[in-house]
């Protein structure tokens, strides 16, 4: 029913009825905002400000409320990216995509493999592209859009949409990582990350650790972090050993968490921070480890700890 059906109705049943539409939208429009962004916080941004667009637009003209709201959200996106992009030059250390426990919530249901998929390898992968490679890739292999509402969400032509989804789609599927873990295997091997490291054994750590694993700590600047990948297990073994030494701030909680789908865990220190780390698991063994010091990246998940999260002495990471 349009709102050239509701012209009977008080103005504020009107405000009521269009935001019940927006809703209906609002978890398909966060998805999308954020794997363009890479930042739940941004995400949730844009699609607030498309919100206040949906309330000001002249909605007796909208066909369709979701093609016309992930219109918006797209632009917004679009707009945001590039002075993201030079944020990213500056930023301090490795970027990593702000982490969400609740990756399913953000599913963009449909049929596409990556429809779940908001890995960290992935959404790296994504950070690669050009924003319209990274708008016309979501959009038709994720969110199943088809390639004429591509080129009107994005003012291109059919065949430039064809052409940029596809130069997206050969990076990701080259840069994605090629061994899915099941659930049971990934929590065993977190369980086994957590003991060893609970107990600072350094034979377990490296039985799970690959050998070219490879350690991403995002701090920003802000907080202590790595300002280079750390490449191999016998060089992240030496650097967790040394901090372990130092105990300069001690994890106090630990506990197990599914972090953007991978397993991962939350830690908070003794002074009341926290980070998360995500494991990548390919062959039974841990090929890459992402922690997030970044407060600015952790304040959702902050506020899902609040309660506490169990867990034990460790060093920090």
């Amino acid at each position: 029913m349009t709102d050239a059906l509701q012209d009977h109705r008080l103005p504020e049943e009107r405000r009521h009825w269009a935001a019940d539409q927006f809703e209906r939208h609002r978890r398909y429009l966060t998805g999308l905002a954020y794997r363009m962004l890479g930042s739940m916080t941004e995400a949730e941004d844009a699609v607030q400000e498309a919100y206040i667009r949906w309330h000001r637009t002249d909605r007796t003209r909208v066909e369709s409320p979701r093609a016309f709201l992930a219109k918006v959200v797209t632009r917004i996106c679009l707009d945001q990216m590039k002075s993201a992009r030079a944020k990213r030059e500056t930023y301090v250390g490795p970027w990593l995509p702000e982490p969400v426990l609740d990756a399913e919530t953000l599913g963009a249901e449909t049929a596409s493999d990556y429809a779940s998929d908001l890995s960290v390898g992935l959404m790296l992968a994504l950070e690669r592209l050009s924003p319209l490679e990274r708008a016309a890739f979501l959009l038709h292999d994720v969110f199943d859009v088809e390639f004429e509402e591509v080129a009107r969400l994005l003012g291109r032509n059919q065949a430039t949409c064809r052409q940029l989804a596809a130069r997206g789609r050969a990076h990701i599927r080259e840069s994605r990582p090629r061994f899915q873990v099941q659930a049971d295997k990934g929590s065993e091997i977190l369980q086994a990350f957590m003991t060893a490291y609970r107990t600072g054994n350094v034979d377990g750590l490296a039985s799970i650790l690959s050998e070219d694993a490879v350690l991403y700590t995002d701090g920003g600047g802000k907080r202590r972090a790595a300002l280079n990948p750390i490449v191999g297990r016998a060089k992240i073994l030496a650097l967790l050993v040394g901090l372990a030494r130092k105990r300069a701030q001690p994890v106090v909680d630990l506990g197990p968490a599914t972090i953007n789908g991978l397993p991962g865990c939350l830690a908070t220190l003794a002074n009341g921070e926290i980070l998360t780390i995500a494991l990548e698991v390919a062959n039974d063994r841990i090929g890459r480890v992402y922690v997030v010091r970044n407060p600015d990246k952790l304040r959702h998940v902050s506020e899902r700890t609040r309660a506490g999260v169990p867990g034990t002495g460790l060093p920090d990471p």
